[in-house]
């Protein structure tokens, strides 16, 4: 079975100075073509080990994917590199020198002579266009075996490539013979050990399958299928989906592209009601979340990030004597916080999370990581307990309390019996 190898270049990947994002969006690609994908390689700029990482993929693959290393600049080796490893030289393509000129042109800048390095390819390869940016990738064929493509570093570039040339490229070329699609499945509230045992029977279907993760405090279920056609492995997957979200319940908020965020959102919108926050230890991280899904301003109208207790008293109408009776970190001032902002902006909702979120302040009473979240509707004001514990730093409980004061809101908004 024939096999594609990503090979990723560049010092900069190796210090760890850049997230190798193109790797992920590579592996993904080839998942869903339906192209077998074996090995990943990272290798710095240097001509000798380049070669080696070339010289090894030969050998157990037939489709090798480069990116990074076609820019100007003396460390951008690939082409170079790759025209020395088969032994032809470099050509010179008058047509990709007019096409960078162009854009540089239109961009209100003046090429230097260091871009003619760009127009520099391996004899006898095929220019892969780039509409973007001014590093050409190649398709070539050096040997009767394999097939090389070479895309640029920069992600947004690599990306129109692949789906405008290269793509269309491996169909023509019978790579893409099947398809495979992928559901995910998003959970909230549930560990990925419980939910792993309620679903344990789903683990041992061949196609599709199903494969469960747990990341930041969220647990997924992703439900892959092998298929003809991108429809045909949809057809595979919708039942198992179906039956999945049957028994994850209300633990299961979404799927694919959804967030919290996302779905409290489109919820808020149908009922026709509006949000606002009080934030005290996430520090406007919960507002962050809710703002940065597009038109959210039609159902979140603001917060306050009351981190001191005088802004929970003045802003809020938090009881003083309750603060000093109570402590910040109680049920009462979570109940008061969230109450007090959907007073004073007028909203459906009131939402609110007080806590330690460390890694100093807590106490043998109240401890780092314990959080209240306060959630005041029409009918009343209701408050949680959670203790997320400080083993896993300051961020981690500030991420898992504004997701977990979002899911909160989620239940209730999908409870059509609830008083809060």
């Amino acid at each position: 079975m024939k096999s594609a190898e990503i090979i990723c270049v560049g010092t900069e990947l190796l210090l760890g100075d850049i997230l190798n994002t193109n790797a992920q969006f590579l592996a993904q690609e080839l998942a869903r073509l339906g192209i077998a994908h074996y090995y990943q390689s990272v290798v710095g700029d240097n001509p000798e080990r380049i070669q080696r990482v070339v010289r090894t993929a030969c050998d157990r693959a037939q489709l090798l994917i480069f990116t990074g290393g076609l820019g100007p600049t003396p460390d951008d080796l690939t082409h170079a590199t790759l025209a020395d490893c088969f032994g032809v030289p470099l050509v010179e393509h008058p047509e990709i020198l007019e096409d960078i000129a162009r854009k540089f042109v239109g961009r209100g800048r003046t090429m230097t002579p260091n871009n003619r390095k760009q127009a520099l390819l391996p004899e006898g390869a095929q220019v892969l266009t780039n509409p973007r940016g001014s590093a050409p990738g190649i398709i070539w064929q050096p040997r009767s075996d394999v097939t090389i493509l070479t895309f640029p570093g920069v992600p947004a570039e690599l990306k129109v490539m692949w789906q405008e040339v290269a793509i269309p490229y491996l169909k023509a070329q019978g790579w893409v013979t099947s398809t495979v699609y992928s559901r995910l499945l998003k959970f909230w509230g549930i560990s990925e050990s419980v939910l792993a045992e309620k679903v344990q029977p789903f683990f041992d279907l061949q196609n599709p399958t199903v494969a469960p993760y747990a990341n930041l405090g969220e647990v997924k279920l992703r439900i892959t299928a092998l298929a003809d056609s991108e429809t045909a492995a949809q057809d595979l997957i919708t039942p198992v989906e179906q039956q999945l979200r049957e028994v994850g319940g209300l633990d299961c908020y979404g799927a694919d592209e959804d967030s919290l965020a996302s779905v409290v959102g489109e919820l808020l919108q149908t009922k026709g009601a509006t949000l606002a926050v009080a934030e005290s230890c996430t520090g406007g991280g919960l507002g962050a979340m809710l703002t940065q899904i597009s038109g959210s301003s039609s159902y979140f109208w603001g917060g306050v990030i009351s981190y001191d207790n005088s802004v929970k008293v003045r802003l809020l109408g938090v009881n003083p004597q309750d603060l000093a009776d109570q402590g910040a970190v109680s049920h009462t001032v979570a109940q008061q916080m969230a109450a007090g902002v959907r007073d004073r902006l007028n909203t459906t909702w009131g939402l609110s999370i007080t806590g330690i979120a460390g890694p100093t302040g807590g106490s043998a009473e109240k401890p780092v990581g314990l959080v209240y979240i306060g959630l005041a509707g029409a009918n009343g004001v209701q408050s949680y307990e959670h203790r997320f514990g400080a083993s896993q730093g300051r961020e981690w409980v500030r991420h898992l309390s504004a997701c977990t004061a979002l899911d909160h809101l989620r239940r209730s908004l999908l409870d059509e019996s609830s008083q809060f």
